[in-house]
């Protein structure tokens, strides 16, 4: 071998390893190291609640009948009361956050297709937001919120709030005659 390739072959090879270390310096100043690590007083990720601030009902057509909103920095709801009430809304109940691993006692959804989950102490209520997108993509939800109510799970939806006293413990059936078809033979 030459003294002329054998020098340009050192070069060569010190240019590689240099490479190989620059390439080297480069990934790990790229890798973020922080994330790995687990810090023992990290706090959980804040929940958005204020996607269940407003009013709601079983029905599109109905006035509002639940009212979420936040009093004196906690999260509350409020039902309507009936038109005999001198009031429009009851007492404020307290509402807390419900972590995603306790969905399936309330919810058949999977929930990683929630964003947040809101409910009473006592659990007689509870609400779900599910993903916009998911929502979307399921047939079986036409509404973004979900609601448990004792022991039953529906969609709901969410309405104008307002302050119209309506008499939601009236019988709608009430007033119904029910004429026989047979009488006009």
């Amino acid at each position: 071998m030459s003294l002329h390739s054998n020098i340009f072959y050192k070069r060569l090879t010190r240019l590689m390893i240099g490479m190989a270390a620059s390439s080297v310096l480069f990934l790990t100043a790229c890798n973020d190291t922080n994330s790995s690590k687990i810090d023992a007083g990290a706090v959980e990720p804040v929940v958005d609640l204020s996607v269940f601030e407003g009013c709601y009902t079983v029905s599109h057509d109905e006035p509002a009948q639940i009212k979420v909103s936040q009093q004196s920095g906690s999260w509350v709801m409020q039902m309507k009361e009936p038109a005999s009430a001198k009031r429009v809304w009851d007492d404020a109940e307290p509402l807390e956050v419900i972590e995603n691993s306790d969905i399936p006692t309330f919810f058949s959804i999977d929930p990683d297709n929630v964003d947040a989950v809101i409910g009473r102490p006592d659990r007689v209520l509870v609400l779900a937001h599910v993903k916009p997108v998911y929502a979307n993509i399921d047939p079986l939800l036409d509404s973004e919120y979900l609601s448990y109510i004792y022991r039953g799970a529906n969609t709901i939806y969410r309405v104008e709030c307002d302050d119209v006293n309506t008499d939601i413990l009236a019988n709608p059936h009430a007033n119904i005659v029910i004429d026989n078809v047979n009488d006009s033979i």
